[in-house]
């Protein structure tokens, strides 16, 4: 089909009416007749535009449809204020309404505006119209032009169910490359701002170019769309074959009398949601749940899941509380009942007893029971809860690498659970537990996460209120808990989680502290769980004290238990051979019971040494004295340090020997000393890895004792970092250290002057009989230290 275009020249008015357009149909002109296509049909409301339309009707019904950018309604409108090109409109019919005019309008060609003349009671303008001849360049580019966009045009047609395919044979009739262009971009379905783009397009060439663009993309949409539409409609015609299915099984399963389990097993479970008065975003997901599960077939994988999780849901804790016992005495008794000593630590359960018994509603504390190995952490956590009147739960974190063990797994893994604080809640089945999270410093980090990093929501007073697990999608209440956490050292754990926490420290026991809890408590038990009776053991004092200095090396008293267990095993068995009477252990037998000693604890030396001092060490084990050896030959000046000494020791041995040589000319020391002599710096116990800044003071008087060749006072122990300037510094442990220098015989402990403060910690009787010699540099110690 081809179609011709009459061209005619058109005499205009000096001035046309104007309707302004601030958004919708774009009109283009040379518009051809077709059966299936209509000039565009506009609707006006009374104002400017209907005023402009009348004008027009009563003057050849000629009128200029301009695109009126936004501006300021306060301000005259300007040329500057509508876009230059327009389109030049006839009226082909018109009709008044009521609420302003509808017309009928076919475009005649491009217009520019001149001048705006008139503004009330509608927009007038001098116009004129741009002679599109000028721009035509008809050649090979062109030809190219045209047949790309005629071939994007028919595959949008194609794809398009609005467009007829009649479009696309017009299409092809159009020679011309403008009309060509504004006939496709008046059909499609482009975007206002594109077909106002391609109207004020002059030059034909530029115009297919920048069409082209457009319907690239307007044909990428449609061959999405059509692929969304394809899947839509396979996912409805599954639907619809699923729910005729299920109505054919529902019919099959009331014939046989099983129509009513399903609906039983629902009811059931709504009857749960509404009796675990659960969080109303809990119950909101519960509901939802089980709406979809009243939707699922039984046999249905998913069926197994959504059942799953509302069985989690509704056997929760949400609102299931202990009531606590706050009977401040009563629990100041069970708690001495279960340890002995441990006196900060039972003050701070008392305070928080007390505080709750004045305000109910506050948070439960995030406490952190820190020190060595045995000395009653976990168990600690036992009595808190027997104290309170509250359940109690303990979960170990020592190897945990997984963050899913603290906040679970989404519900899209097979076989998902909720973390292991959601798990342990519902098996104990209370919302404010006494909960021990053990080993907390022990926690690993890999590829699965950081469990450390999931317990910081856990684990804050402000945050844990809203505790969200990743299989239970919504936030439960942990406030109401009482969490304690316990570590042997705090320098694993994350500052971030550190922070959160309360620590409490709980260092090693003294001798006589041992002594008395073998008496009161150890003893005790391993005679019940070994099922013998007072009368028939009896340990003295003397071979506990034999046990705990020669058989056992430790802070805690595992290993106390531990021994004294073997001893009750032996005595088992000779009462079950028929042996009648007491078997009394004390220290001069106890070898037949345990055999010979494993430990041989250091002891001070009577007599001092050149180059010899006697240094203090905190261990996880509790406290040990350890001895600095130094000594000389010739050589160029070199240091050698051996005896499994960590780096920051032998920083500090470097140091120390910088001091020494520093202070030269007033200890009477050779100037050439440090010169034609290597030294050699030694600390025993080779196999046993040693460091940390305290053997500062130390070494520093081993070697000053080297090179004065004066002794170091006997019986004389010390710890302390070291400065290049020679003040020390203060360190951390200092009660085990001193109980490690009362077992080993010390007269006089010095120590740094900052450390006073924390005397106060350490008991009475390992102070007794010992002399403190305060200093803050290094030339008071050596004054003390050396004979």
């Amino acid at each position: 089909m081809e179609f011709e275009y009459e061209e005619e020249e058109e005499l205009l008015p000096e001035e046309l009416p104007i309707i302004a357009m601030i958004d919708g149909i774009t009109i283009y002109p040379h518009m051809p007749p077709m059966p299936h296509f209509m000039p565009p049909y506009l609707s006006l409301p009374s104002g400017r535009a209907a005023a402009a339309v009348e004008e027009a009707m009563d003057n050849e019904s000629r009128l200029v449809c301009l695109f009126q950018q936004k501006t300021d309604k306060k301000r005259e409108l300007q040329v500057k204020d509508f876009n230059e090109i327009g389109t030049l409109i006839n009226i082909m019919r018109f009709r008044k309404e009521d609420e302003g005019v509808w017309m009928m309008v076919q475009g005649a060609s491009r217009v520019r505006l001149l001048e705006l003349t008139q503004q009330q009671p509608f927009f007038k303008g001098k116009i004129e119209i741009i002679d599109e001849e000028e721009y035509e360049s008809v050649d090979v580019n062109v030809e190219a032009l045209m047949r790309n966009v005629l071939e994007l045009f028919k595959n949008i047609v194609n794809l398009s169910p609005r467009l007829h395919e009649d479009f696309a044979i017009i299409a092809s009739g159009i020679e011309d490359a403008g009309h060509l262009a504004d006939f496709i971009a008046s059909i499609t379905e482009l975007k206002s701002e594109d077909k106002q783009a391609l109207l004020q397009t002059i030059d034909p060439k530029e115009r297919l170019e920048r069409l082209t663009v457009m319907l690239n993309k307007e044909l990428d949409l449609l061959e999405l769309g059509s692929k969304i539409q394809s899947e839509a409609q396979a996912e409805i015609d599954k639907d619809q074959r699923t729910y005729f299915l299920r109505e054919r099984l529902k019919a099959i399963q009331k014939e046989l009398g099983e129509a009513g389990e399903i609906s039983t097993e629902v009811e059931e479970i709504r009857t749960q949601i509404a009796e675990a008065k659960m969080s109303q975003e809990a119950q909101k997901a519960a509901e939802k749940e089980l709406s979809r599960l009243e939707k699922m077939h039984p046999s249905s994988a998913e069926y197994t899941v959504s059942r799953t999780y509302l069985d989690w849901l509704v056997t929760l804790p949400w609102s299931k509380s202990t009531q606590d016992n706050l009977d401040i005495k009563r629990a100041q008794k069970i708690l001495d009942e279960d340890h002995y000593d441990l006196t900060k630590v039972k003050d701070r359960i008392l305070e928080y007893l007390a505080v709750r018994k004045l305000k109910t509603d506050m948070k439960g504390p995030i406490l952190c029971f820190v020190g060595p190995p045995g000395v009653g952490k976990t168990s600690l956590g036992r009595s808190i809860a027997r104290a309170l009147g509250r359940k109690f739960v303990r979960i170990s974190l020592g190897g945990v690498r997984d963050e899913a063990e603290i906040r679970g797994h989404r519900r899209t893994y097979i076989g998902s659970l909720p973390g292991r604080i959601i798990q342990s809640l519902r098996q104990i089945g209370s919302n404010n537990p006494v909960f021990m999270l053990d080993e907390v410093d022990k926690i690993g980090t890999d590829f699965r996460g950081d469990p450390a990093a999931a317990l910081l929501e856990a684990l804050d007073p402000e945050q844990n209120h809203a505790f969200s697990d990743h299989y239970l999608d919504v936030t439960f209440d942990l406030s109401k808990v009482m969490f304690i956490t316990t570590a042997n050292l705090l320098d694993p754990i994350p500052p971030a989680l550190l922070d959160r926490m309360e620590v409490l420290e709980l260092p090693g026991y003294t001798a006589e502290e041992k002594l008395m809890i073998a008496k009161q408590f150890l003893i005790p038990k391993q005679l019940k769980e070994h099922g013998i009776s007072k009368g028939q053991l009896r340990i003295t004092d003397g071979g506990v004290k034999v046990i705990i200095g020669e058989y056992t090396k430790e802070a805690g008293v595992r290993n106390l238990e531990r021994e004294i267990g073997s001893i009750c095993r032996k005595t088992a068995r000779r009462v079950a051979e028929g042996e009648k009477g007491m078997n009394r252990v004390t220290a001069r037998n106890i070898s037949e019971y345990l055999g010979p000693f494993k430990f041989y604890s250091e002891v001070a030396e009577v007599e001092g040494e050149v180059g010899v001092a006697t240094a203090l060490a905190a261990t996880a084990t509790g406290g040990e004295i350890l001895f600095v050896e130094a000594t000389q030959m010739p050589g160029k000046g070199e240091l050698t340090l051996t005896g499994q000494l960590g780096a920051i020791m032998k920083e500090s041995a470097q140091a120390a020997l910088s001091f020494i040589r520093s202070r030269s000319e007033k200890l009477n020391i050779a100037q050439d000393f440090f010169v034609k002599n290597d030294f050699h710096i030694h600390v025993p116990a080779g196999a046993t890895p040693k460091d940390g800044p305290s053997a500062g003071i130390t070494i520093a008087t081993a070697l000053a004792s080297l090179a004065m060749g004066r002794s170091v006072v006997p019986l004389i122990a010390m710890t302390g970092e070291i400065t290049l300037r020679g003040r020390v510094l203060p360190v951390g442990g200092l009660k085990e250290k001193i109980l490690a220098a009362k077992r080993a015989g010390i007269e006089t402990i010095i120590i740094p002057k900052r450390n006073q403060k924390d005397l106060v910690e350490v008991p009475d009787e390992a102070k007794k009989g010992m002399k403190f010699i305060f200093v803050d540099n290094a030339d008071q110690v050596l004054n003390v230290a050396l004979n």
